[in-house]
């Protein structure tokens, strides 16, 4: 294939407009369960801590202090992996970053399983949580850019859906392997699964946006005619065969520079400066109500007066809103736009933490407490998984979410300690007032400077001034991938990755 250079190839190539109007194949549906693979992984090992951390303590091979060390030894490592992420996922590709960060808690499980004291024990699973940040980052930051805009909504919550169900299979493995095989084999089951995992993932391609922006059109095209090939009713022809889109050309011009060149000092910039708040107010609002409330849930109703095996047993009943969010996210992710369905999402929890404060049966607070699982998890589909990674260019779109994540992670950090300060001040009604307050500062920073990005291209969300970008309008705005949509909703992803 002959290959062009300059501007040429830039106009002519259009990676985004190419892939965007293709329909949905076993290409994509492999994509999913690939990066789904490992994002599964990876919350596994995330949730698997409590059980783990509660047989070292039982058996006296760890004490308090090491536990505490444990995770903050996890947290750290997981800061770091998604600013690391995201540097390297730019400037060394989307590949190159999944398959290290793969291949890096992996390993660290594997040498958990055979750690001889808790000492070495905390120091995998600093590496551990160094590969689980970066996972998530570049799993989420990922799979938008293989998806046509019309479902990236529905394929990105499907993302999250898989990922969060590793709550309910940790707890189910957890409950049956620690106690008869030991806690160590809950790692060995991570380290290698992740390993073949990461075998599975060598043959996946490498992303034509990224490819495309760090000007390797030879290869991004290459990678494109694959897809091309799988994708029924989707364009065939080569490089050359393209025929210019205006609109394409016009957009990549205004990128070059500043929204390209994947520096820190770009995201700083108008119009990505304030994108960039909107995605730390929206992952510090979630780690907020995730570690400040949802996973203290199980303490709150033994400090209210319920028994141990009773505020478990209710808590699982809760713990079912986790999965029904994410699915429900995929069936609302592309009918409601992101930026309104967060701010819904906001005000509703916010309503329903208040009711929940001031429950006044176990019963009602179940019923609260099952809706409050399921927003938390909705807005995860729909912001941490969809939203965050559509607002900012290819050139810096791993950059900018690592370190949106990193926030979450900051907030994460803080918002167990802070519970347990607010509860011993003020009870369940003081904890969900200050997240009702987080919440509600999420729906107003969405309100003032959020971007609407449903049914846009990537390329068009880009270069969307933020008067446009907040009234839905402007460039690829909703409605204009009707035909796209049509050929994408028959296929839901149903295959395996083997």
């Amino acid at each position: 294939m002959k290959c062009i250079s300059g501007d040429k190839t830039m106009n002519t190539l259009q990676a985004g407009a190419r892939l965007d109007r293709l329909a949905v194949s076993p290409f994509h549906r492999r994509i999913l369960w690939l990066i789904g693979a490992g994002m599964f992984l990876d919350s596994f090992d995330i949730y698997l801590a409590g059980g783990v951390l509660a047989a070292l303590g039982k058996s006296g091979w760890s004490s308090m202090q090491s536990n505490a060390a444990f995770l903050s030894a996890t947290f750290l490592g997981m800061l770091i992996g998604a600013v690391a992420a995201g540097v390297l996922g730019d400037a060394k590709g989307r590949k190159y970053a999944y398959q290290f960060n793969l291949l890096l808690f992996g390993v660290a499980s594997l040498a958990g399983a055979a750690a001889p004291d808790m000492t070495w024990l905390i120091v995998c699973r600093f590496f551990m949580g160094v590969g689980l940040g970066a996972e998530i980052v570049i799993g989420y930051g990922s799979i938008g850019e293989f998806i046509p805009p019309a479902v990236r909504g529905r394929w990105s919550s499907y993302l999250s859906l898989i990922t969060n169900s590793a709550l309910l299979v940790s707890a189910v493995l957890g409950y049956l392997l620690i106690p008869s095989v030991g806690w160590r084999a809950m790692f060995v089951i991570v380290g290698c699964g992740a390993l073949c995992v990461w075998v599975l993932r060598r043959k996946m391609p490498e992303s034509p946006r990224w490819l495309e922006s760090k000007g390797r059109y030879a290869e991004a095209d290459a990678v494109l005619a694959g897809i091309e090939a799988e994708s029924q009713g989707g364009p065939r022809g080569g490089l050359q065969d393209r025929a210019p889109d205006p609109t394409q050309g016009r957009l990549q011009g205004n990128l070059q520079g500043t929204l390209q060149d994947g520096s820190w000092h770009s995201l700083f910039m108008p119009p990505f400066r304030s994108r960039l708040l909107v995605a730390v107010i929206v992952q510090i609002a979630i780690n907020i109500m995730i570690y400040g409330f949802i996973v203290w849930v199980p303490t709150f109703l033994v400090k209210q007066g319920l028994g141990v095996a009773s505020s478990l047993g209710y808590t699982a009943l809760m713990s079912l809103g986790g999965p029904v969010g994410a699915f429900i996210g995929v069936l609302i992710a592309d009918r409601v736009g992101r930026r309104k369905g967060l701010m819904a999402i906001a005000v509703i929890a916010s309503a329903v933490g208040w009711f929940y404060a001031h429950s006044t049966s176990v019963e009602m607070a179940t019923v609260l407490g099952f809706v409050l699982f399921t927003l938390t998890y909705l807005m995860v589909a729909l912001g941490v998984a969809t939203y965050i990674p559509e607002l900012f260019p290819t050139a810096n779109r791993m950059r900018a979410n690592g370190a949106a994540s990193a926030a979450g992670r900051v907030a994460g950090i803080f918002a167990p300690q802070a519970a347990v300060l607010l509860f011993a001040a003020g009870g369940i009604q003081q904890v969900l007032a200050v997240i009702i307050a987080a919440l509600l500062l999420m729906a107003i920073v969405l309100a003032l400077f959020g971007t609407e990005t449903n049914q846009r291209s990537l390329e068009a969300i880009s270069q969307l001034s933020p008067e446009l970008a907040r009234a839905g309008t402007g460039p690829n705005a909703p409605n204009t991938t009707a035909a796209t949509a049509h050929s994408t909703t028959a296929h839901p992803p149903t295959t395996h990755p083997h």
